[in-house]
């Protein structure tokens, strides 16, 4: 079981990369989830409700990783990573339902997982408070899942700046 909760918290083992893990978690994510919506045409409804039980396991699986390390938010654990980068890919797709151009696609996703990194890494309020305030799971994933939101403002402003 110790096992599996490895693979899960570390999304199979990106977390043991040995430089910036979270980005390429970051990466991974964004490629997979073109993948599921691009290429085997999930629903992305399917997909938030597959990412909001990931976010719910992953609360306690962080914990039992964490559970005897004196670092509650070491770098190998990179679910967070997976669950804030997905958020604005997710909320993205549901938006834009149906057929897009594949490039504009592309440059979507490119900006969501530069904007996500810069949010994750930068942490401004409030992903600094979850960071800084809540030394287990949930502080370990709240500031990713505000990085991902803030993402989500973003994009949500230049969508209508621009139209």
């Amino acid at each position: 079981m110790n096992k599996i909760n490895f693979l899960f918290v570390t999304l199979f083992g990106i977390g043991k990369l040995k430089k910036i893990p979270g980005s390429y978690a970051s990466l991974a994510t964004t490629v997979l989830l073109f993948f599921l919506f691009h290429i085997l045409n999930f629903s992305p409804n399917f997909v938030l409700i597959v990412i909001i039980i990931i976010f719910l396991v992953s609360l306690y699986a962080v914990n039992v990783f964490v559970k005897d390390l004196d670092n509650k938010d070491p770098k190998e654990v990179v679910i967070d990573e997976f669950i804030g980068q997905s958020i604005p890919i997710c909320l993205y797709e549901i938006a834009h339902d149906g057929v897009k151009d594949t490039g504009q696609v592309l440059t979507f996703y490119f900006v969501m997982f530069i904007l996500f990194r810069i949010f994750d890494i930068v942490k401004p309020y409030p992903v600094s408070y979850y960071d800084k305030k809540f030394k287990n799971s949930f502080g370990v994933i709240m500031d990713d899942v505000c990085a991902g939101l803030y993402v989500v403002a973003v994009l949500v402003l230049y969508m209508v700046i621009t139209s």
